[in-house]
C-alpha cells in the first residue's frame, strides 16, 4: 500500500510540473474539461464517448512523454545537438500524431451526430 500511495505523490507532482511549466499542456487540460460534456451531447453511445474522451487523454499522456523527453535531453545539454534536436523533433511529432487521431475521431463523431 505504501507503495502505491508513493506512486500516486509521484505522479501527481509530475502533472503539478508539467502543468506549472508548459503552456500546451494547460491548453490541453482545457480542452478535455470542455470536451468531457461535449462528449456526452454528441452522442447516447457509451463506446463512443469512451472513444471521444480517451482520444484526448491519449494526446494528454503523449503529451507528458514528450515533456520529459525534452527536458532530459535539456538536462543532457544545452548546446545545440543535431542529433537531441531529432529526438525532440520525433517526441514532437508523436503529440501531432496523436492530435490528428483525436480530430479524426471527434470530427468522426460530429458527422455521425449531424447526419443522425
Amino acid at each position: 500500500m505504501q507503495r502505491l500511495w508513493r506512486a500516486t505523490i509521484n505522479s501527481w507532482n509530475g502533472l503539478a510540473a508539467v502543468a506549472h511549466t508548459e503552456a500546451a499542456f494547460r491548453l490541453e487540460l482545457v480542452v478535455l474539461a470542455v470536451a468531457i460534456p461535449l462528449a456526452f451531447v454528441l452522442t447516447d453511445d457509451g463506446t463512443r464517448r469512451i472513444m471521444l474522451i480517451g482520444s484526448l487523454m491519449l494526446v494528454i499522456v503523449v503529451e507528458l512523454i514528450n515533456t520529459a523527453l525534452e527536458k532530459l535531453a535539456d538536462r543532457l545539454t544545452r548546446k545545440r545537438d543535431r542529433a537531441i534536436g531529432q529526438v525532440k523533433d520525433i517526441a514532437s511529432a508523436s503529440v501531432g500524431v496523436a492530435l490528428t487521431l483525436a480530430a479524426a475521431i471527434w470530427l468522426w463523431a460530429l458527422v455521425a451526430r449531424l447526419t443522425a
